[in-house]
């Protein structure tokens, strides 16, 4: 959530920075009218408040001071006290009425882009800052997408998926389902070692979880609902691991907080109707390992740079040619500040695709949430930032050593970080 106080006291650089987002318009407009109401209303009631107190002191210090409780001066002021109460009666829901408006529209506006984020309309206008593992590009023979090879060794059935599920569903059989667990093992090991605690959260969440993260109200199409509760499934770890903090004020001695965890993550990929139909890139149900990071203001932008190696360094143990874009402002996402993704290749494809997303929130998801810190000795709270990216999407990992470790007669080699998990070399 934005700070209303920012949004009021220089609209226009907040406007500004909006703008560059996307072509899509936010107007600041209602918001701030809504602000004014509310705020004098605030004021009216603080008066009459005020009124109120200095009434109810002074019927006192009169009848104390031996004026009968019926003479005509405390029945005046007794008249004017109903008067008031009246008026605040009328008042206070006026008030929360336009509180709960203000705070719908601050929910639907994005973070502001960093001032460092490039400037952009979409993806295409991404800036690739680090390419990494050409040498490890497979040049020899022709390579089979990597859901061919997979069901030609028999450990990926999408077939099966559907037939329990629905579209968009996989079924992982033998090595698959082994291999899938010895990815998610070596990345909770390397995040461990990295100095992540690693956490086992519930994976059906509440809408306010979900409000505080940013998925909600906006994303809300893209979410799997359980139809009889309000819970939801997470989308992606993020959402529970920075939701531990919810409601809390940490002292700055606990700062910073480093997290990860693996968990199913489920998404209905509304906005993707008829992209990446085949494969394991776009699944609606698929397992992660997700970062997080809840940091003083201060050092975001080193620990972003921290988390952003940390993910790198899955994709360099397993020699995987990769390269890191840092997205421009019409394709960072709607909580994020600042991001950087990475892109394994994929030789079927002759191209990259995203296999983590590292962003930094700054304060955006802290408000919504409330999740403070104080510093020892010293009076009032702060807004921590929140950073999270995935270390890596296993997936999307297990496609990219099918097809990068793909050998001409047909077997797959597996990763020499990955052979002590699996017990064996190749498939």
């Amino acid at each position: 959530m934005l700070d209303l106080k920012q949004i009021r006291e220089n609209p226009q650089k907040v406007q500004e920075l909006l703008d560059r987002r996307s072509v899509n318009q936010y107007d600041l407009q209602p918001i701030l009218e809504l602000n004014q109401r509310q705020r004098e209303l605030e004021t009216s009631r603080t008066q009459l408040q005020a009124r109120s107190n200095e009434i109810g002191k002074l019927i006192g210090q009169k009848i104390k001071s031996g004026s009968p409780p019926q003479s005509p001066e405390i029945q005046s002021l007794k008249e004017e006290g109903n008067q008031i109460k009246t008026k605040l009666s009328e008042l206070e829901p006026k008030e929360k009425d336009l509180k709960d408006q203000l705070n719908t529209l601050l929910l639907s506006l994005p973070n502001l882009p960093s001032e460092s984020t490039p400037i952009g309309k979409s993806e295409a206008e991404n800036v690739e800052v680090h390419r990494w593992g050409d040498e490890y590009i497979p040049k020899d023979f022709p390579i089979l997408p990597h859901w061919e090879i997979g069901e030609k060794l028999g450990i990926l059935n999408f077939e099966r998926g559907v037939k329990i599920a629905q579209s968009r569903f996989v079924t992982l059989i033998g090595a698959g389902a082994a291999l899938e667990r010895a990815l998610i093992n070596f990345m909770l090991d390397q995040q461990i070692a990295a100095g992540y605690t690693e956490v086992m959260p519930p994976v059906l969440i509440n809408s306010e979880s979900l409000t505080a993260t940013g998925q909600l109200p906006k994303f809300a199409e893209d979410s799997f609902k359980c139809s009889d509760d309000d819970l939801w499934l997470a989308p992606t770890a993020e959402v529970p691991l920075v939701n531990l903090y919810r409601d809390e004020i940490l002292e700055a001695s606990q700062l910073p907080i480093n997290l990860c965890a693996f968990t199913p993550c489920f998404r209905r990929e509304a906005g993707s109707y008829g992209r990446d139909t085949r494969g394991l890139i776009r699944l609606h149900q698929f397992n992660k390992v997700e970062l997080v990071k809840i940091v003083e203001p201060s050092t975001s932008s080193q620990e972003h740079q921290k988390l952003l190696k940390n993910a790198e360094a899955i994709l360099e143990t397993l020699k995987l040619p990769y390269r890191t874009v840092e997205l421009c402002t019409g394709d960072i996402g709607f909580s994020a500040a600042t991001t950087y993704d990475l892109e394994v290749w994929l030789p079927s494809q002759r191209t990259y695709r995203e296999i983590s997303s590292c962003s930094n929130c700054f304060d955006f998801q802290a408000r919504r949430g409330r999740i403070r810190f104080k510093e020892s000795g010293k009076k009032g709270t702060h807004f921590v930032h929140t950073l999270n990216g995935s270390g890596l999407a296993v997936g999307r990992t297990m496609s990219g050593i099918l097809e990068n470790y793909q050998q001409p007669d047909g077997t797959v080699k597996i990763p020499e970080a990955l052979q002590p998990y699996m017990g064996r070399d190749v498939l």
